[in-house]
């Protein structure tokens, strides 16, 4: 097992590099970040020779990418360069805007995929039931719901329902512009409660389409499992329905679903974009949107290799567990 981390790891490394380059020539398909700069008011030929020098970008693009790399795995992931806001570090505002986003998927990954094992695991036990039918119609029409769809109708279902609170004397408890930068004040009652009204209408956002695909995959992979013939053999030899469903059956309908999950959830790291613009969260969702907007290109580089590297993780960790699960896997 360690040795195949090792590999993994090693191969890792190339792939980095091949992805950080690729990269760095898409933040350069932005354009010229000082070009709003230069149209604000005229700029003096030495002022423009300057403002290029110290942002780098009067080198040509391979030199740039191999100073900026050198640097980055160093830990210097750069400045912004736009006049105005240059010379403020990457790594501060990314690292900010990566805690905020940390905290709003872990729980509904976790909500998501609790769900959506047990609805696809129940479902494909009782196929055709009544309950799969119903649990199939929910799960697709979750799933066919536009993400912004869904974010819209649960905002101004929240302010609605505040609305209805205020009017019975109580207290506005939903909050749809995302928690303040330096967290709530009060005491410890106060605080759960204007948490709780800030993660709620986000995490249901995001566990509506994550259950509705997880429960869908879980299903699938449950009934090729329970139809395999171990399965049949084990309920031959006597053993009982439910220790064969999640002794046996269960165990190996994980995979698909952990291959899965461990895409959306290191993809996940790399910010909830519409969730976090509707409810007003400034994660990475919002980090990238303003680099983007404001042609930042270090800032960009920051959110995409951020992501690569999760997503390298969560792959690998679902590799580790495919063999756990599953003995006949070998990671020789």
């Amino acid at each position: 097992m360690f040795r195949y981390i090792i590999r993994r790891l090693l191969i890792a490394i190339p792939l980095l590099i091949a992805a950080s380059f690729l990269c760095f020539g898409l933040t350069a398909a932005m354009g010229d970040p000082l070009d709003e700069w230069k149209l604000q008011k005229p700029r003096t030929p030495a002022e423009v020779a300057l403002a290029y020098e110290r942002t780098g970008y009067n080198k040509p693009f391979v030199e740039r990418y191999v100073d900026w790399a050198g640097k980055f795995v160093t830990g210097d992931w750069g400045e912004s360069v736009v006049p105005g806001n240059a010379g403020k570090p990457v790594k501060d505002d990314l690292f900010k805007a990566f805690t905020v986003t940390l905290r709003l998927i872990v729980a509904a990954e976790l909500i998501a995929l609790i769900l959506g094992m047990a609805i696809g695991v129940i479902g494909a036990v009782k196929q055709y039931s009544i309950f799969d039918y119903t649990a199939t119609g929910i799960a697709f029409a979750m799933f066919s719901m536009p993400l912004f769809c869904v974010a819209l109708i649960l905002k101004a279902g929240g302010i609605q329902l505040n609305n209805w609170l205020e009017s019975i004397g109580g207290d506005r408890w939903i909050i749809t512009a995302g928690p303040p930068g330096d967290g709530f004040k009060g005491s410890f009652g106060e605080q759960v409660f204007q948490y709780s009204g800030a993660y709620i209408l986000p995490t249901i956002c995001l566990v509506v389409i994550q259950f509705a695909l997880y429960s869908r995959f879980q299903r699938a992979s449950m009934l090729e499992t329970l139809n395999a013939d171990y399965v049949r053999t084990a309920q031959a030899k006597g053993i009982s329905q439910g220790r064969s469903i999640f002794r046996h059956a269960f165990r190996n309908a994980l995979i698909p679903i952990i291959t899965v999950s461990s895409l959306n959830i290191g993809a996940g790291f790399g910010g909830a974009v519409i969730t976090e613009t509707v409810f007003g969260w400034s994660g990475m969702g919002k980090f990238l949107i303003d680099a983007i907007t404001k042609k930042e290109p270090y800032q960009v580089l920051g959110f995409m290799m951020v992501t690569a590297v999760f997503i390298i993780v969560f792959n690998l960790i679902a590799d580790v567990l495919y063999a756990y699960l599953d003995p006949r896997i070998r990671l020789d």
